[in-house]
């Protein structure tokens, strides 16, 4: 009987050894054959799923951004469920972000390294404006649940207040990937920030930007 193969599996588990290559040595350490080798596959079958080089590029940007947009919203989903606070909910998911573990270290190299490249690969591009979008409108849907509930001013704008958000975090991702995860407490400045957001939940609402 014919073995069955998960083909999207296949491509996933290359995807995956390109991205440990990219993480661990930048485009310098990354080819083919060595992709092949890190994936125990052969450079053909590498070649049976991805046309050349670009299109593994991308298909490997798609899983990390993916995979790491599936992890905040399940994060937000399990939080939500729990009743913690709005501004507890979005801190804690978006800690998801940051390389504070050798997982979070690797799918930050790897989507600076391909968030870089995209300037010039308009398929890369595409992946990043698709994937910074559905980031933004899950961080402005969580503002908006913190409105309904009082938590968050009505005069806020809350995808204003989502893009300051993330662009706190995407510089505390910097920093804490060059400084080190014990260098400083990354949590608590990204706390200080939403808290700056959440401003006026028991006073009533009040401009906070």
């Amino acid at each position: 009987m014919p073995r069955i193969v998960d083909h999207d599996q296949r491509r996933t588990q290359i995807a995956r050894a390109f991205q440990r290559l990219l993480a661990a040595g930048g485009f310098a350490a990354v080819s083919f054959s060595r992709v092949a080798a890190e994936a125990g596959v052969s450079v053909g079958l590498i070649q049976h799923y991805f046309s050349g080089k670009e299109a593994l590029l991308r298909y490997a940007y798609d899983d990390a951004t993916s995979g790491l947009g599936y992890r905040v919203r399940r994060r937000v989903r399990s939080l939500e469920a729990a009743g913690r606070p709005v501004l507890e909910v979005l801190v804690d998911s978006l800690v998801e972000l940051l390389p504070l573990d050798e997982e979070r270290q690797v799918e930050y190299r790897v989507r600076s390294a391909l968030w870089s490249q995209a300037a010039h690969d308009p398929g890369l591009a595409e992946v990043a404006r698709r994937s910074g979008g559905d980031l933004l409108r899950h961080v402005t849907d969580v503002i908006v649940g913190g409105v309904r509930r009082g938590e968050v001013s009505t005069r806020l704008d809350p995808e204003h207040a989502a893009r300051a958000v993330l662009a706190t975090v995407q510089g505390l991702a910097d920093q804490v990937a060059f400084s080190g995860a014990d260098a400083f407490p990354a949590r608590d400045v990204l706390r200080s920030v939403v808290a700056g957001v959440f401003a006026g939940s028991e006073t009533g609402p009040r401009e906070v930007w």
